[in-house]
Parts: C-alpha cells; structure tokens; sequence
C-alpha cells in the first residue's frame, strides 16, 4: 500500500517507507564500507535512487529486498573507490586508541584481544569479494539469508555455501597462527 501510494506521488508514504528501513540499509551499507560516514552517505544515495526509480519497481521481491540490493550495490561501488580505498586501508580505525579497562580483562588480555581482532580483519579482507560480502553480510544479523541472497542477486543455497566456506578459510587461517580455538 505504501508502495502504491508512493508512486502515486505521495511524499508522505515514500517518507513512511524510508523511516521504516532506514536501519536496515544502514547496517547493509556500513557491512559493506565498515565506516559510518562512508555508509550514512549510502544511505541518502539509495534512497534517492529507489525514489527515483520507483516506477521501476517490480515486486518481483519486497520492497525491503529491493531497496537493500539499491544500497548494497551503491555500497560496492563506493568501496571500489580509490578514495574508500586509502581510507579503510591506510588511515587507521576510529576505535584504535588505547584504553585501560577498570574491571574487565587485564591489559595483557586486551592486547591479546586486539591482536586477534587484527589478524581477523586481515583474514577476512583476504578473501574473495564473493565470500567476504557474503559473510560480513550474514555476521551483521540485520538481515534474514532470503534477504541477502536477494541483494547479492544468488540463490540462498549459494550463500549459504558461500558463508560457510568463508567461516571454514577463516579457522583454518587462524588455526595455522595458534588460534585453534576460535
């Protein structure tokens, strides 16, 4: 209805609709970026985009799934970017100052954690773009695998199998630097 009553050229409809997905676009796109302010800006893209090709519309799929598939190839795009590239790449992460906890890990163990989080990061920036949207995709738990298969365009036996691969590379990287655990 909502729908309908957007391509109609009710503003307040098409209005409902971005409050509605709002969050669930944003988690798509900063999966995709892993910045805020990369991912914020895709947002306002793809809103845009699916107003203005909201003729286009099919329903082939939810309009959520459709949106989410607008955003999330917004969002490759952007990280394609040479740009994108120094930033998430050169310049560091905003969380990477030190900080003593009070009454959690010690030190020692935060150091250790962050070293872990680091070869993770790694890891998964090593695998294919395939694999890697997949999982980080999957990982945010915004979205249900319908929902990400649709916006990768594959089917959800595919994803599967491709999150799965992307889980069993990364344990067996991992496992081969002394972190059998995890």
């Amino acid at each position: 209805e909502l729908v309908a009553r957007a391509r109609r050229g009710d503003d307040a409809a098409f209005g409902t609709l971005v409050d509605r997905h709002r969050t669930a676009v944003f988690r798509a796109a900063l999966a995709a970026l892993g910045a805020r302010e990369e991912a914020e800006e895709v947002v306002q893209e793809a809103f845009v985009a699916a107003f203005r090709h909201l003729p286009d519309f099919r329903e082939d799929a939810s309009f959520k799934t459709w949106l989410l598939s607008i955003a999330w190839r917004k969002a490759l795009t952007r990280r394609r970017a040479v740009k994108t590239f120094f930033r998430r790449f050169v310049q560091p992460p905003e969380d990477t100052e030190w900080q003593v906890p009070d009454d959690g890990p010690t030190q020692e163990q935060g150091v250790l954690d962050k070293e872990l989080r680091g070869h993770i990061r790694r890891e998964i920036s090593r695998l294919t773009p395939r694999l890697r949207d997949a999982l980080l995709l999957s990982a945010a738990g915004e979205h249900s695998y319908s929902e990400i298969a649709g916006m990768l365009g594959i089917p959800v036996g595919t994803l599967k199998w491709r999150v799965n691969e992307a889980r069993r590379r990364l344990r067996g990287r991992l496992a081969e630097m002394g972190y059998g655990n995890v």
